[in-house]
Formats: C-alpha cells, structure tokens, sequence
C-alpha cells in the first residue's frame, strides 16, 4: 500500500516537473524566435529606427534675458512655476478603497486654498455647486479607473509650498514616496512676469509663445529687444548609453542678455498719478506723456492711458504715433528762422496782420519773435518762414530733412511713426501741377503746426535739443546690455548731432519762456515760482474716423516744455484728447506742471529737498525671524533695538468676505495673496508694504483697485 502510494506521488511529481520544463521550452523557443525575428528578419526596421532616433537633434529654449529699471529693479523676469497635477489611473490610486468622505474633505481643502474660479465661496450657489472641486472630484472618480485622467491639475504657476501643502491634504497626505511611486506631482516651467503690473505696460512690451513654443516679444521693449532677451538656442543630440538612449548636449543654450533701461520706477510712478489726474478732471478720452533726462537722452518715464467704461487704464502708446501737432511745432520753426538768418534776434519785429487765410487769435499787429512765441501768433510764424521759403515751399521739406526731422528715432519703443511733412513740389505724383497759391497755403500751415502729423516724442527731442544747446540726442530707453560675455553702456555722444548753434537754441530758449512767464502767454498757469518751466502750449481739432473734416467737438491739447529754464535738466511733453472748451494750459500743461514740482519737492532738479513725511525712528528690521533674537542682534549690530516683522502663513490672514491685511508683506507676497482674491494692485515705491488704500477688513468686491505703498 505504501509503495503504491510513494510510485504516485513520484508519477504526480515526475509529471509536474514534465510539464513545467514543458513550460521553460516553449518560452525558451518563443524568446529565440522573436530574438531571430528581431535580429534578422526585422534587423533593417529596427536599425534604421535607431539610425532615426540617433539622428535626432533637439533644440534646446534659451532661457529670456531679464529688463530692468535704471536703478537695477525688475521690470520683466522668469520665474520658475509648477503646474501640480494628480495622476488618477497611478497604481496606488486604482488599489485604493473609494472614501467619499477623505475625498470631500480633500474638495474642501481645494476650495478654500486652490478654488477652480476667484472668490468661489462667496459667489451663488450655483456657481459653487458648478464649479466646485466636490463636482469636480466627483466626476472624475466615478469613471472606470482605466479612463480617469492622467494629469488633473490642482494648482496652475504655483510653487512648491503650494506642492508641500497639497501633500497634507486629506486623501493626498495618504500616498509615501516620491517621483513616479507617487500619484501627485509636479511640472515645472518658466513664465515671464512683471512685478510692477501694469506701469509703463507698452513701453515694456509682453511676449507671447509661439507655435514652436518659443517665446518672443509682440510690444514694446520685449520686441524692440527680443533679439537680444531671447538667447541663442542650443542642441542635443541621441547618444546610447549605459542605461539607454540620452539626450548628449553638442551646443549649450547661451541665456538671453539683462537688458537696463533708462526707466525710472519713482518718475513713471509720478508721471502716471499726475497724467491720470488731469484725465479724470478733464474727462479725457486718452492722454499721453512722456519725460526724458536733458543732457543724456534717457526717457525716464511715459505713460499712456485710455478712458474705457469710465475707467483709466494703460493703453495704445500714442506717444510714437503721428498726430496733427499745432502750435507746439512754432518752436521748431522758429529754430530754422533763427538758424537761416531770417530774424537775428527775440526782439526783431514781424507783421501778424491776416495771411495766408490765417488770422492772428491774439489781435493783428506788429509782434516780436518773443510775443509770436508768447501769444502763439500763426501768421508771424507763417510770415517768418516765408521770408526764406516762399519762392521755393519744396525747400521747408529738405531744410526739416537736414536736421535729422525725418530720421527713425530707434527709441527702443515697438510700432514708433516718423513724422509726416509734405514736400510742396509744384506737380503731385500723377505729375498734375499744382498752384503756388495752394503750396503758399500748405506751407503756411506747415510752419504753425497743421498739414502733418508728428510723433509727440520727435516733437519732445527737437525741444531736447534746444534745452541742450542745440546738440540733438537721440531719445532712447536701453541704457545697458550685459551677459555672460558683454557688458556694453549705450554712449549718447554716439547718438548726438547738431541740430542748431548755441546761440540759436538760447533764442529759442528765451521765446519759449515768454509762454509760462509772460503778461500774455498762453500757459501762464503753469507758472510756479518754485521750479521756472519754459515751453509752449498746441492745439489741433481731431479728423473724424471716416473723413468729413474736423471734429470740433474735442481737442488734442499739447504742452511740451523743460526744467528748470536756467538749467534744463528734464523735458516733459503731454498730448490729451478732451472734449472741447479747457486749454492746453489748464490740461497738458498741468501735468508738466505738477512732475516739476514733484521732482522739485524731492531734489531731483539739484535743489534741498522740501519733501517731508512722517516717519518713526528708524530701527534695523529682522526680517523672519522666529526665534526671538531681534534684540540680541541689534546689540551686536551696534543697535539701540529693533523692530521684528514676522511672515506669517498667508492663508491665515485670508477672511473670503473681507480685505486682507498685507502690512509688512514684501510685494510679491502682498500681490500673490491679493491676485488670488480677484483684487487689482498698483504699487507705488519699494521694499515693504507700509500702507494700503483699502483697509484691512473692509467688503472685498472682485475687481477693486487698491494702492500699495512700500518702504525701504
């Protein structure tokens, strides 16, 4: 019985072991005939797959070229975003038991910390049953494992606190490990950002990606520089290795250059306030300024903004763009007089009776080149250049020519115009003639402003040039490139010419006095006996979009000036577009007026400061620290004490109701936390937020527009 019983077990045994070398031939047979198959059948396919992919060159995105102000801050930069996403068909996922409660508690969490729209919590219930995560979550979940999404985002451009956060979430605090063994993870990538909002948002210019997913400039000084900012590509080619095929760099990227700009943050600031200002009071449609720095050329501010809904906000730069200038372009006519001899001197007398279908708005009579420019006489202007162009109108054109008048500024400034002058030649391009008496009028218009359109920056350097002495420096908002390999200051004797003689920019400067100081100019309210600013007032009707003629129902009106007159250091031009009846003395001029004073009340125009403010002593700050030791390293910094600002978590200062208090943040913290409760944030100075114009605490309204106020 037992040896029958020892011979089955053997059999029983004998057969398994039959069966499973049974088992190892058939795999061994199979794996040899795919071998043979792969390496002899298909060898052509295969290698000339490996031929292809060995041959592959991958471009390489340099990283962008950073912008900065001219004292070094940040105007556009890339920051390092990660986009946190959540892999639903991960194995640990689909082992995972469904809890419906851990999961509307992680919903919970992404609602108040991460909400799929702004503001969720305290919309309509509709909208937060629509768009809350709980939905969301739901949905997801409740489909077949296999067809779950790969890549559910949580959070867009975060960081990785943000990812540290995510990771204690209910739900997600389950899941050990990291990389691939974890289900939440992260992808990193590089967005361009610009930490002072929308200030001075066209002459800095964005980019966009294109198909290629490279990023260029569209606007701006992102365009006018891209070839700089971009970079220059690298390339890597596929190489075998130990572990596979890897990528081996033959090319290195070389990171686009850090471009300086002459921009000044405080000065945009200021010019900014000060043209929004005088919109508003004047119910401007659009405005325009600009201020640039006498001797070197630099603009150091320009602001553009736009009526839109009641609302002003940055808008089309129209300070490149041609517009019918008026009397502001007496002046420049004037400098060509003076130049050509046709008046020796500011006292040499002219008769301002009507011509030219012209009359004098200021009374006929005899004039002095003073008052023409004081009182803005159209027919002593016109009169003048005809003393020299009257037999020839054709010669005004090539005279504007030789000073440079219609020479491509390159300002740095995307989409700029050059100014249009018609030549008054005695046929048309058809070769029709036409009549001296219609080029007498033409060239009449031509001398005081009508009949062309000019840029309001090539109007502001003409005057540049005769606040300098004559010497034309082209205006310009790159003051410095540097890079692994450059580090190059833009020279302005470079971008120097003479427009005129010393002695004749001194008239000129002498006329444009009379405008502000004298008994009849016509910019006597930008008088100020604190800072002395000379320059002239211009008005022009605009054209209606579909032709027609004019539209007297609004006006552009113009003042373009410089500081002090004694010793010109800054030259400032304003251009706005205004329902009719105010002045350019009562508008454009006013915001000149009030960067004067501005800049004089901080000594900027080489006086005492009178700016005062009210300021606590001044202590050495701790910033962040947590361990109580404020004193202790004031003392040994030779301190009497210290104040410490403690960073606490932002989310605990959040109410969804009201306005959170940001004091003491430094501004990018304060603008993250503020941006993602819908709020709109302008900044004004640098360093830490010491002030805000909405309260903390007060109705959080979606939209608003609040003012912080930072401080070194």
């Amino acid at each position: 019985m037992a040896a029958t019983q020892n011979k089955n077990n053997k059999s029983s045994i004998l057969a398994r072991y039959g069966f499973i070398t049974a088992g190892f031939l058939i795999m061994a047979i199979a794996i040899m005939a795919k071998l043979f198959t792969t390496t002899v059948i298909d060898a052509q396919k295969w290698n000339d797959r490996a031929q292809r992919d060995l041959a592959r060159i991958d471009t390489l995105k340099p990283e962008r070229g950073t912008l900065l102000a001219s004292n070094g801050n940040i105007l556009a930069c890339n920051l390092k975003v990660y986009d946190i996403k959540i892999d639903l068909r991960h194995a640990k996922v689909q082992k995972r038991k469904l809890d419906w409660a851990v999961i509307d508690s992680l919903a919970d969490s992404l609602d108040v910390y991460y909400p799929r729209v702004s503001d969720l919590l305290s919309r309509h219930p509709d909208t937060i049953r629509k768009y809350s995560w709980h939905t969301r979550l739901k949905k997801e979940f409740e489909k077949a494992p296999g067809k779950r999404p790969r890549a559910l985002r949580f959070v867009k451009k975060g960081s990785l606190v943000d990812f540290e956060r995510l990771k204690g979430f209910p739900y997600l605090k389950d899941f050990k490990g990291r990389g691939f063994r974890n289900p939440l993870y992260v992808e990193e990538r590089n967005v361009r950002i610009y930490p002072y909002g929308r200030m001075a948002f066209r002459s800095i210019g964005r980019v966009n990606e294109n198909d290629r997913g490279e990023f260029h400039g569209y606007s701006g000084l992102e365009k006018d520089l891209d070839s700089l900012l971009y970079g220059k590509e690298g390339y890597a080619k596929k190489v075998t290795m130990t572990s596979g095929i890897s990528n081996w760099v033959t090319q290195p990227t070389r990171p686009g250059y850090t471009v300086q700009t002459t921009i000044d943050i405080d000065l945009q600031d200021m010019l900014e306030e000060q043209l929004h200002q005088v919109c508003r009071e004047s119910n401007a449609e659009w405005g325009t300024a600009i201020l640039m720095e006498v001797a070197t050329g630099e603009i150091k501010a320009i602001a553009n903004l736009e009526n839109v809904n009641g609302e002003y906000g940055e808008a089309l730069n129209r300070a490149v763009r041609g517009f019918e200038p008026g009397s502001v372009m007496k002046p420049i006519s004037l400098m060509i007089a003076f130049e050509d001899g046709l008046v020796k001197t500011v006292n040499d007398m002219i008769d301002c009776s009507p011509f030219q279908r012209t009359n004098d708005p200021h009374a006929p009579g005899v004039k002095s080149m003073k008052q023409v420019i004081e009182m803005s006489s159209n027919t002593g202007i016109a009169r003048v250049i005809f003393r020299g162009y009257g037999q020839d109108p054709s010669k005004f054109y090539d005279r504007l020519d030789s000073i440079g008048f219609f020479t491509p500024l390159r300002s740095g400034i995307a989409a700029e115009d050059t100014p249009h002058v018609r030549r008054l030649l005695p046929t048309d391009s058809k070769g029709n003639n036409i009549t001296m008496t219609s080029r007498h009028l033409d060239l009449a218009r031509q001398a005081y402003g009508y009949n062309t359109t000019i840029p309001p920056i090539y109007t502001l350097a003409y005057y540049n040039a005769i606040a300098n002495g004559g010497l034309f420096i082209r205006p310009h908002l790159t003051k410095r490139i540097m890079g692994e390999t450059i580090d190059s200051v833009l020279d302005p004797a470079s971008m120097t010419r003479r427009v005129c003689s010393e002695k004749t920019a001194e008239k000129v400067r002498i006329c444009l006095r009379e405008p502000v100081w004298g008994e009849h100019g016509t910019a006597r309210a930008v008088r100020d006996d604190r800072v002395a600013i000379a320059g002239k007032t211009g008005t022009a009707y605009p054209v209606f979009e579909h032709g027609g003629g004019y539209d007297k129902t609004r006006r552009r009106y113009a003042f373009a000036g410089f500081f002090p007159y004694e010793n010109p250091k800054y030259t400032c031009m304003a251009l706005i577009l205004a329902p009719a009846g105010t002045s350019a003395n009562r508008t454009s001029g006013q915001v000149v007026k009030n960067m004067a004073l501005k800049m004089y009340s901080r000594g900027m125009l080489d006086n005492a400061s009178t700016f005062t403010e009210s300021r606590q002593e001044s202590y050495p700050i701790m910033a962040a620290s947590m361990r109580g030791n404020a004193s202790a390293l004031a003392k040994n910094l030779g301190g009497t004490a210290a104040k410490t600002i403690r960073t606490e978590n932002p989310a605990h200062n959040i109410s969804i109701n009201a306005m959170p208090n940001v004091m003491g943040y430094d501004a990018p913290t304060a603008l993250r936390i503020l941006e993602e409760q819908g709020v709109n944030v302008r900044l004004s100075g640098s360093g830490r937020v010491v002030g805000q114009s909405i309260p903390p605490g007060a109705e959080l309204k979606k939209g608003a527009k609040i003012l912080l106020t930072l401080r070194i």
